[in-house]
C-alpha cells in the first residue's frame, strides 16, 4: 500500500490534508494488526514495521482530525495506542489533541486542561504534553498563561525552534514587536539559513513601523528591506521574499520622496546605512518583475492560491511599474 507522500502537518494544505485522510480506510485495511506482531522482533519471523509506518499514521490521524473524520482519527490513535502505549509521552500529546478535537464545549476543553496539569505534575518534561497544554491555553484566549508556559519551556530547551517561533507570534499578537523580534534572532541563531525566518522577522520589522516614531522608521525599514532580501537569497523564487520585498521597498522610498532630509546619508541603522535610492529602485524593481513572473506561472508552481492572489492586488495598485 503506497501513500501519497506527506508534508509536515503543520504545512500541509486543505487539499493535502483531505486526501490523505480519504485514504485512511484503505491504508487500515492493508496494515497488519499491531496485535498480530510478534513482541520480540525475530528476522524473518516477525511482520515487517517501519519508522515511518507508524510516522504515517500520525500524519493520517492530523489530517482526519483537520478534516473532520473524528472515527477515523480514532482507528489511528488506537493502532498508536496499541503499538507504543497509552503511557508512551507522543501517544499522550496526540490522543491529547484528539481529545480536544471531539472537545463539545468550554468545559471538555477546561477538563482537558486539567488532565494535562495532572500529568505535568507527575512529570514535568512530558514535552508532547507540555506543548498540548500551551496550543490548548492559546485556544482557550488565555495567551499570558501561554506565554508564561512557554518561557519555562524555552528556559529548559532553549534551542526549540518551534517554541522559540509560537512564543514570537504571541508576543506579535499583543503587539510586543521587540519581543517577537527576539524570538525569532533566537531562532536564526539555531537555524541561521531559515529563509521562511528571515522573511518573517522582515514581516515584524515592517508591521512594527506602524508604532514608530518618524526617527526610527528609516532604520527600522531598512532592516526590514534587509532581512526580505536574505531570504530570497538563500531561497530563489520565495513569493513571501519578493512580496515582503516589494513592499519595505515601496513605502521606504515613498519616505524618502516625500522628505527630502530623510536621506540615506543622514540616518544610520548601527553600523548599516539606509540603502540609496539607486539600491532601493533596482530591489524594488527585481522584486516587481519576480513576482509578476511567479503570478504568470502560478497554476504550475506550487504556491498556495492565497499567496497568489496578495502578489496580484500588490502588483495591480503598485505605484512602480513592473520593468519591460
Amino acid at each position: 500500500m503506497s501513500v501519497t507522500s506527506f508534508s509536515s502537518p503543520r504545512r500541509q494544505s486543505n487539499s493535502e490534508a483531505l486526501s490523505l485522510s480519504q485514504q485512511v480506510a484503505q491504508y487500515l485495511r492493508n496494515s497488519p494488526s499491531s496485535n498480530t506482531l510478534i513482541p520480540i522482533p525475530i528476522p524473518f519471523v516477525s511482520n515487517a514495521e517501519s519508522t515511518e509506518s507508524w510516522a504515517t499514521y500520525e500524519r493520517l490521524l492530523v489530517s482526519c482530525l483537520r478534516t473532520g473524520d473524528d472515527q477515523a482519527a480514532h482507528q489511528c490513535l488506537e493502532k498508536l495506542i496499541d503499538r507504543f502505549g497509552a503511557t508512551n509521552e507522543r501517544v499522550m500529546g496526540l490522543r491529547g489533541l484528539y481529545q480536544e478535537a471531539v472537545a463539545d464545549d468550554q468545559s471538555a476543553l477546561e477538563k482537558i486542561l486539567a488532565e494535562y496539569n495532572d500529568v505535568l505534575a507527575e512529570d514535568p518534561a512530558n514535552t508532547p504534553v507540555l506543548k498540548r497544554r500551551i496550543a490548548l491555553l492559546c485556544g482557550l484566549s488565555r495567551t499570558a498563561d501561554a506565554i508564561d508556559a512557554l518561557v519555562e519551556l524555552l528556559d529548559a530547551s532553549p534551542t526549540d525552534i518551534e517554541a522559540w517561533t509560537e512564543l514570537s507570534d504571541l508576543y506579535l499578537s499583543k503587539g510586543l514587536y521587540s519581543q517577537a523580534e527576539f524570538c525569532l534572532e533566537e531562532v536564526l541563531l539555531v537555524a541561521p539559513n531559515a529563509w521562511n525566518i528571515h522573511a518573517r522577522l522582515g514581516e515584524i520589522l515592517y508591521i512594527s513601523t506602524s508604532n514608530s516614531s518618524d526617527g526610527s522608521v528609516g532604520k527600522i525599514l531598512s532592516e526590514s528591506v534587509r532581512r526580505f532580501c536574505r531570504s530570497i537569497e538563500l531561497c530563489d523564487g520565495y513569493l513571501r521574499g519578493y512580496y515582503g520585498l516589494k513592499i519595505a521597498s515601496d513605502r521606504l522610498l515613498a519616505s524618502l520622496s516625500k522628505n527630502p532630509n530623510f536621506s540615506s546619508n543622514s540616518i544610520t541603522s548601527t553600523d548599516l546605512t539606509i540603502p540609496s535610492v539607486q539600491t532601493l529602485n533596482r530591489l524594488n524593481e527585481e522584486a516587481t518583475s519576480r513576482l509578476a513572473e511567479i503570478t504568470r506561472v502560478a497554476s504550475r508552481s506550487g504556491y498556495e492560491e492565497s499567496e497568489i492572489i496578495a502578489a496580484k492586488e500588490l502588483l495591480e495598485k503598485s505605484t512602480f511599474s513592473t520593468p519591460r
